[in-house]
């Protein structure tokens, strides 16, 4: 059966905070200055703007938890097929990442 109700309060450690906001930033520098991505622009600045607040809880919109779940989705599916093709040190850094960014979606974006 569906749920009627999504919580969408969080609440990120530092250390996924940070992992967070670097996420972001990223994908902001990649789409910035390209007006077809004008709403994912501002989410990532909206969620950017969240991720610095001191608050203990996260309250994110519907669409910045779907949009922040889709991305980090792909970047671990990104991940996964470059580790496939990558050489062993390269492979230790993207294990890191990889592990980080799954951790995140298991905790707190598992539906």
């Amino acid at each position: 059966m569906k749920k009627l109700f999504t919580n969408y309060n969080f609440e990120f450690n530092k250390s996924e905070k940070k992992i967070l906001k670097t996420f972001c930033n990223q994908n902001l520098k990649q789409i910035e200055g390209d007006n077809k991505y004008y709403a994912e622009i501002r989410i990532f600045n909206s969620l950017v703007e969240k991720l610095n607040s001191s608050d203990e809880v996260i309250k994110l919109t519907k669409d910045e938890r779907t949009r922040l779940k889709h991305q980090l989705q792909e970047n671990v599916n990104y991940l996964k097929k470059q580790m496939q093709k990558s050489w062993f040190l390269k492979k230790i850094i993207y294990k890191s990442l990889l592990t980080q960014y799954e951790n995140i979606l298991i905790n707190h974006f598992v539906d």
